[in-house]
């Protein structure tokens, strides 16, 4: 019997056409409510949407015959992850198919920052002939400050190389060796904000990174720096970039994305102001990249539904019934041992080791070493990192993957040890299940520790004296932040000791200085153990 595939219409009918030549039948609707969706998706075997169809449990529920989803775009925000991976469905999505529109797209704006391209259009088609007031700036031997070297800023950076900029990069995550290959010289944040001419953002969102261009970056920078947002909205502060360009600290600014969309005239704060080019997020709309999203959305389908590996699968794929069954409950534990390694780690990431003890010994154990590679890489990149794709980044980014089978003695039987080596230095994670399903976090480096790792977690190494824990726990309680759970952690090597204490939600950054302020504290790391989800 033929496959049957639902498309909506917004999807290029190029891909409706590749998934045809493959011998499938397609029917196009226009994008559905959850409702309808509900109600038309009980025959098909697959379904292609952009953003505007949810897909929940309930959904899947009534699609018997699905097998996969396919989502012509990056965003899966729309679709029931966890409950498509219980059901057996294969997500995939198009992570890359956007990446050189969205750079292109930086490029037009940072272009049209140098030149006041759309003001002079305006003036002229109002009748006006001033020349003068729209003189410009060369890019010429300017400096370029690219904040995130992936994929998108890489190539931003080929770019404006060929406009013979020096071009420098804030990117924690990625090795000097792999700058030099890209023409960047790699340089700590504040470095960056001083000496750059020019700045544009490419970095995902997370807890890290989220306003993370604010008032005192701001202050950082040169007069007359030029700045370019357009990757993640709530990354810069949208208020202090049109304060400072009133005052005339920044020249002219460009943003595609916005804290809070879509901008009206109720919640634009660059209403006025002529130094600014704003565009209602378009940076991955071009003919091509929809084009591209259409068919390798449509290709994944096939490969999903032909039972091939997916490249671009965002949810598990297919293991044997009996490897996943003995393994399935590790896969929280180990994930979340890489978001926590990468949080603790610093340096470029040169490799990472999972040792495996007790059970999990004589057990194919591939793809908990690749959960947590994903572990490790999800809460630092703007691309997705799936199942699939985490080893092939990790190569790409020159950054080694170890997997040891050991005998040898743990603090438990049954023990996964995650050890992240750096530029820097090497940290080391041991974590077990409890009662066969448990998450604990059992060991960081030299600290014993019996913590579980979810939601928000703040680590504090500190000295080992009186009242440590009753100031931490004053400010937060002063703050309206509940504690969920408190762990101290001991060594004996050292006079310190490590706090886990578990919050019920984020911290505010100006908290996050009292912590750190606190005297005897070595330093406090709040942890997202859910950004990997």
């Amino acid at each position: 019997m033929t496959m049957k595939i639902l498309v909506t219409d917004d999807v290029s009918p190029k891909g409706v056409e590749l998934l045809k030549s493959q011998g499938f039948e397609v029917d196009v609707t226009p994008n559905l409510s959850e409702e309808e969706f509900i109600k038309v998706i009980p025959p098909y075997d697959a379904f292609i949407m952009r953003s505007l169809t949810k897909v929940t449990a309930a959904g899947m529920d009534a699609g018997k015959k699905l097998k996969a989803l396919g989502r012509a775009g990056a965003g899966v925000d729309h679709i029931d992850i966890k409950a498509a991976t219980e059901r057996g469905i294969v997500v995939c999505n198009t992570p890359d198919s956007n990446t050189m529109a969205a750079t292109e797209h930086t490029c037009a704006m940072l272009l049209a920052t140098t030149r006041h391209i759309p003001q002079a259009h305006n003036s002229l088609m109002s009748g006006e002939w001033n020349r003068k007031k729209y003189t410009g700036v060369q890019l010429q031997n300017k400096t370029l400050g690219i904040i995130g070297v992936g994929r998108i800023g890489s190539r931003v950076a080929k770019r404006m190389q060929a406009f013979e900029m020096r071009t420098i990069g804030y990117d924690p995550y990625i090795s000097k060796e792999r700058a030099r290959q890209l023409g960047v010289e790699l340089v700590d944040l504040d470095t960056l904000l001083k000496e750059s001419d020019f700045i544009t953002l490419h970095t995902p969102l997370t807890q890290e990174t989220r306003g993370m261009i604010g008032p005192n970056e701001f202050a950082k920078m040169k007069e007359g720096v030029r700045v370019v947002n357009v990757a993640r909205g709530p990354v810069l502060d949208v208020e202090a970039l049109a304060e400072n360009i009133k005052s005339g600290h920044v020249a002219d600014a460009a943003v595609d994305v916005f804290p809070n969309e879509p901008v009206t005239l109720d919640n634009n704060p660059f209403l006025g102001l002529d130094r600014i080019i704003i565009t209602p997020h378009m940076g991955a709309n071009t003919e091509e990249a929809q084009l591209a999203v259409s068919i390798d959305a449509a290709q994944g389908v096939i490969d999903a539904l032909n039972g091939q590996p997916v490249a671009t699968a965002v949810n598990m794929a297919p293991i044997p019934k009996a490897v996943y069954e003995k393994i399935e409950p590790y896969f929280g534990l180990v994930e979340r041992m890489g978001i926590l390694g990468t949080y603790i780690a610093d340096g470029a990431l040169k490799e990472i080791t999972v040792e495996y003890n007790g059970e999990l010994v004589d057990t194919e154990t591939e793809m908990l070493t690749t959960t947590a590679v994903k572990g490790v890489l999800s809460p630092i990149l703007q691309e997705t990192v799936n199942f699939v794709n985490a080893r092939n980044i990790a190569t790409a980014r020159d950054i080694e993957v170890k997997e040891v089978k050991s005998q040898g003695n743990k603090p438990v039987a049954n023990a996964v040890t995650l050890t992240l080596k750096t530029e820097k230095n090497s940290h080391t994670i041991v974590g077990t299940l409890f009662n066969g399903n448990e998450a604990k976090i059992i060991q960081i480096d030299d600290y014993r520790m019996d913590f579980t790792p979810e939601g928000y977690l703040l680590l504090a190494p500190h000295n080992n004296r009186p009242n440590m824990i009753g100031q931490i726990s004053t400010i937060l309680g002063e703050a309206g932040i509940n504690i969920t759970g408190m762990q101290v952690g001991k060594t004996t090597d050292t006079d310190t000791n490590i706090m886990a204490v578990a919050v019920q939600a984020d911290i505010s950054n100006d908290i996050m200085i009292k912590l750190r302020a606190i005297e005897g504290i070595l330093e406090v790391k709040l942890i997202n153990c859910e950004a990997g989800h």
